[in-house]
């Protein structure tokens, strides 16, 4: 592949019911039997009740605020480390059995399953498995057994809010912002952008991709690139120094995961 002016960025509630089943005291029972409180809410029902109503999907704001959208979004990037190399991810899908991360497919290049793992900024370190990888698209995908947190850790997750409606408005020069969790794991970062071209060809990438005018830095590659009211609408995937980012477009990601992930994993 060419590398003219893009450089990669890989190394880049609980409510008790009262039991009222049975039948009625007949003439012949001799005392009264008081009914049983049952509780039927676990912590997994609860974590599973979140999932089912979309509470554990990143919020989103009326009007763009990046400052605002940030703190809503930024529990939904995390770093993937891969011995010396890491990038970013975001959490893609979140289900009952696990977690799908969605990055680049040039940053899974260097993935070993000895040597590489998944940090979540509220300080979890996970084991991942690669799911696999677009033939088509810079994107691929890791799968997170949810057994490695226990259900209060589970609810402190955010997956991705993703309308491809909301990609197809935007315009040129809305504004939109990308997340740094690769960089420094003790300091996230947001960097903000504007949209120049929703669907570009980039020589260096051989595809078409989200381009824009703004800051991105090595180990970003792989995270979320959100609008101003924090919906997903691409992946950060490259950057010049003359301030110019590409990332690839939600509709691909969206694409690549039908492709890649479904059917081979339990979904919602």
């Amino acid at each position: 592949m060419r590398r003219n002016r893009f450089l990669y960025y890989a190394l880049a509630v609980a409510i008790p019911i009262l039991s009222m089943m049975g039948s009625p005291l007949s003439v012949q029972a001799k005392e009264y039997q008081l009914p049983h409180l049952i509780q039927t809410v676990t912590e997994q029902d609860i974590y599973e009740g979140m999932l089912a109503l979309g509470f554990l999907e990143t919020p989103v704001l009326e009007e763009a605020d990046c400052d605002s959208a940030y703190e809503n979004v930024k529990s939904s990037v995390v770093r993937v480390q891969m011995g010396n190399a890491h990038g970013s991810g975001i959490i893609w899908e979140m289900t009952p059995e696990a977690i799908v991360i969605a990055t680049n497919k040039h940053v899974l290049e260097y993935w070993k399953d000895e040597n590489s793992y998944v940090y979540f900024i509220q300080g979890y370190y996970a084991d991942a498995q690669v799911i696999g990888v677009s033939e088509q698209y810079d994107v691929g995908f890791l799968y997170i057994d949810n057994g490695q947190f226990t259900y209060e850790q589970l609810e402190q997750f955010r997956s991705v809010r993703a309308d491809e409606a909301v990609y197809d408005s935007l315009r040129q020069g809305d504004v939109m912002f990308s997340v740094d969790s690769g960089s420094d794991m003790d300091e996230e970062q947001y960097f903000e952008a504007t949209v120049e071209d929703t669907h570009k060809y980039i020589d260096d990438f051989d595809a078409y991709m989200l381009y824009g005018h703004g800051f991105a830095k090595e180990g970003m590659s792989g995270g979320g690139t959100f609008d101003g009211r924090g919906y997903l609408i691409g992946m950060t995937t490259g950057g010049t120094y003359h301030n110019e980012t590409a990332g690839v477009p939600l509709p691909d990601i969206i694409e690549a995961y039908i492709t890649v992930v479904q059917g081979k994993i339990r979904m919602n």
